[in-house]
């Protein structure tokens, strides 16, 4: 989805609307290649509207990537369904015009958007810093290997409380204190 800036402009009375399916999947995969395994194509709605001579896009985006599990690395399917906000202008100086939280982006030289590259932007943004497999989620599937293991918080707890219990033989020890005559 590439558009001219001008003609975005030209869409006084009522904004340009789009409804398209957009395969990102080389792109994602060339471009995040740690991140991305695999991809759907993704169902964008936009809408442009000129503003003080600047354009507002405002689109929905549902889809799904596949990304690799936090943990374990295995493959995780993950739905995504996101909006997304940007305003372009055509001068730095036109920046000026926004708050810092809005996302403001400047038409290059060819005066075209690439909305493609924003959509595949916002896909990778909204990938959470946790992707966990369905087994894993379930606390099945923790990684291990010789000697190691990964547990979970409570079976950690539940461990470290079994640890508490003190050998009988070793119990008496514990009514044991020194006394000060017995430092020096």
């Amino acid at each position: 989805m590439k558009w001219s800036f001008e003609k975005l402009l030209g869409y006084k009375r009522e904004p340009f609307t789009t409804h398209e399916t957009v395969d990102l999947k080389d792109d994602l995969i060339h471009r995040y290649p740690e991140t991305i395994l695999d991809s759907t194509p993704f169902e964008v709605t936009a809408k442009a509207t000129p503003d003080n001579g600047d354009i507002i896009i405002d689109a929905d985006v549902k889809g799904s990537v596949t990304v690799p599990s936090s943990r374990s690395l295995t493959p995780v399917k993950l739905p995504m369904d996101f909006h997304i906000s940007e305003i372009y202008v055509l001068t730095e100086t036109a920046l000026n015009r926004y708050d810092n939280e809005e996302v403001v982006l400047i038409v290059g030289d060819s005066g075209m958007i690439d909305f493609d590259k924003a959509v595949a932007d916002n896909v990778i943004v909204n990938i959470p810093m946790q992707v966990l497999s369905p087994e894993e989620q379930n606390g099945k599937g923790m990684p291990k290997g010789n000697d190691w293991e990964v547990i979970s918080e409570d079976d950690f707890n539940r461990q470290e409380k079994e640890d508490k219990n003190v050998d009988p033989r070793l119990a008496k020890l514990k009514d044991f204190k020194p006394s000060d005559d017995d430092k020096t």
